[in-house]
């Protein structure tokens, strides 16, 4: 009779609308409570009995409960789940299976079966796999947490352990695509010119082996240079719509790890048959582009050559033998050719410097590896000459690549790069304005007095307002249609010099082609195909630092149980402490709030400004430089703690 009785649901009808209720995301801690965080800012308590029913990252509908001068929250409904596919690893206890997942504030060990296409006894206690949430207590006719295995990733014992899983968690390929050796030109109407004869030279590190832009240069008798930009052109032996195409662009970029490659292409393509190997003649696009003496771009043109490296050269030699130092010499037809290129890369960095924008240059942190994945070293490799002469003659090609496609097809790959996205631009406007900086928006938004204002800001040298500014740019992103790049300046910009690596680039050779054939241009690039360039190179990032992040900790783990003491810059600021890049290896460490001071009360983050006061002074901000002492390498979280040095 209770069941049914219409004056009884009424009656729990208005009980439920009555009772105040909150929706936000739950946010879990490593000591079992967590929090409801609402999208207005706003935090609630969840006790620990209430966060065995929910997860860290769930989105739900939560009681609001008040008892005396405490508040807390009940959560009631899910609205979308913090979990669907994740990391896991096994835990097999008394023949009862579940999966631990892979994440810093989620220590669950969750019920699990395992789906029947994969073999149970090949799954054993610790090992990696790739779970998918199937129950929540939160959800309708469910009890509890259950979860389904769908996949090995690797054995607990397996050295690539650090490779596999962060691959595996961002959903990337495991390895280099598989493809017939016997690869054929197939260029039909399209006339290469022979270049073989011309002392063309590559400059890489000493372990590249996807070699894919070759360089000639003169100097003018007027004055300035013609530079000669020879591309590798996969396109040649791949038609777009080919399965091996078509590949390539659900995986749009090599994938680079420290140790491990993930090549877009076959390595019988990217490694050997369009790597612009030393004596190999190989097809390629070339641009020929003339640059006045004081580095403005000149004229430039396009074609389709034959070409052969005549010297495969390494970075750190090149830019010795242009110091002075060393012992390398290169032959005389190419040392002239250095020459010349180190003056054509200081004219085009002074032009640049002066119409356009150049960035800071930031070193690189490589990781010596054994062949069982240990690190032996983290070296730096500063941006030396010879690296920035390369970088130089990539910008300038790839400028004639966007002025290219701009004028003569309309449409392309194009990298854009807005500073301020618009519903950002007021927020940092208002910043600016606080700082005494007064701007007026279209400063913020439209290139040309974007780049005197950048100019102005880098006079400046204010580590802490770069790193406060930071908070409210945007990121570059993929578009089909030409837009500026602020970041370096330019009015457009289209990349065609890595097509090994780069699918937009293989798009772009494509569209040159055309250009050459005096064919018609198809359809511009969809949507969907510059999504999903912006997210797979977004992907690749975080699995870049993810592979670094786990390397780090263990290689500095007897660091951190010598206590031993670094040079840092801070980072990042937020309510639980501060982030700090350790100079000597680029390690991210993290110095939690209680490190900060032995009196908690003391303390006083303000994580919007960027700065933390310590007993009423100021001790810390973004992009100080301070010391701080390694005390925790944790494996499990792939997270390195310290304290500030005393």
């Amino acid at each position: 009779m209770l069941q049914n009785n219409a004056l009884l649901a009424q009656l729990k009808q208005q009980i439920r609308e009555t009772t105040p209720r909150v929706e936000g995301v739950i946010k879990g801690t490593d000591r079992g409570f967590g929090f409801l965080e609402t999208d207005k800012g706003e935090s609630y308590f969840v006790p620990p009995p209430a966060m065995k029913r929910v997860l860290h990252g769930d989105r739900v509908e939560a009681v609001l409960k008040e008892e005396g001068d405490k508040t807390s929250v009940e959560p009631e409904t899910l609205l979308e789940a913090g979990l669907d596919r994740f990391i896991a690893r096994v835990q097999k206890r008394d023949g009862r299976l579940a999966v631990i997942p892979d994440h810093p504030l989620i220590n669950n060990a969750l019920k699990a079966r395992i789906k029947r296409s994969l073999d149970e006894d090949s799954i054993g206690d610790g090992d990696w796999v790739v779970a998918r949430l199937v129950r929540h207590p939160l959800k309708p006719d469910d009890r509890a947490f259950f979860s389904q295995i769908d996949e090995l990733i690797a054995k607990s014992d397996d050295p690539a352990v650090p490779w596999r899983v962060t691959l595996a968690r961002h959903a990337l390929e495991q390895a280099s695509p598989q493809a017939r050796e016997d690869w054929a030109l197939a260029d039909e109407g399209l006339e290469r010119r022979d270049l073989t004869s011309l002392p063309f030279f590559t400059i890489d590190s000493d372990t590249t082996r996807d070699m894919d832009d070759a360089l000639y240069v003169q100097s003018r008798p007027e004055g300035g240079w013609r530079l000669s930009v020879a591309i590798a052109d996969p396109t040649a032996y791949v038609a777009e719509g080919h399965a091996i195409d078509l590949e390539a662009r659900t995986r749009a970029f090599t994938v680079y790890l420290p140790g491990q490659n993930v090549t877009m292409l076959p390595e019988a393509l990217a490694d050997d048959l369009c790597s612009l190997r030393e004596g190999q003649e190989r097809p390629a696009l070339v641009c020929e582009l003339d640059i006045d003496a004081d580095g403005n771009l000149g004229d430039y043109h396009f074609l389709a050559a034959t070409m052969r490296s005549h010297a495969r050269l390494v970075y750190d030699s090149v830019s010795d033998w242009l110091e002075g130092k060393g012992d390398w010499r290169p032959e005389s037809l190419v040392a002239e050719q250095l020459q010349a290129l180190a003056a054509l890369t200081e004219a085009r960095a002074a032009w640049r410097a002066k119409h356009a924008l150049v960035g800071k240059d930031r070193p690189d942190y490589v990781f010596d590896l054994d062949d069982a994945g240990n690190v032996l070293d983290v070296r730096i490799e500063e941006r030396r000459i010879a690296n920035r002469m390369i970088e130089e003659s990539m910008i300038a090609a790839n400028a004639c690549c966007a002025d290219l496609l701009s004028a003569r097809i309309g449409h392309g790959i194009f990298n854009v790069h807005r500073a301020f996205e618009p519903e950002k631009a007021d927020a940092a406007l208002e910043f600016l304005t606080a700082q005494e900086i007064e701007v007026p928006r279209e400063a913020l938004l439209e290139l040309p007095r974007y780049r005197e204002l950048k100019r102005e800001l880098e006079a400046r040298n204010d580590a802490w307002l770069d790193a406060r500014l930071r908070r409210f740019q945007g990121y570059t992103s993929m578009s089909a249609q030409p837009g500026p790049h602020f970041g370096l300046g330019l009015a457009a910009y289209a990349t065609w010099t890595s097509p090994i690596r780069k699918y937009g680039d293989m798009v772009n050779h494509r569209l040159i082609k055309r250009v050459l054939k005096n064919e018609q241009a198809p359809a511009e690039a969809s949507q969907s195909l510059t999504e999903q360039l912006t997210e797979r190179r977004k992907l690749n990032r975080m699995a870049e630092r993810d592979v670094k992040d786990w390397l780090y900790v263990r290689y500095l783990t007897p660091a951190a149980e010598a206590q031993q003491a670094f040079e840092a810059e801070i980072i990042n600021i937020n309510r639980g402490g501060l982030r700090a890049r350790l100079v000597a290896n680029g390690a991210t460490v993290f110095v939690p709030a209680p490190l900060l001071h032995s009196d908690r009360d003391k303390v006083v983050i303000d994580d919007k400004e960027g700065r933390v006061r310590v007993d009423g002074e100021e001790r810390y901000k973004l992009g100080d430089a301070i010391q701080v002492v390694l005390t925790e390498a944790r494996e499990d979280t792939r997270s390195l703690v310290a304290r500030p040095a005393l």
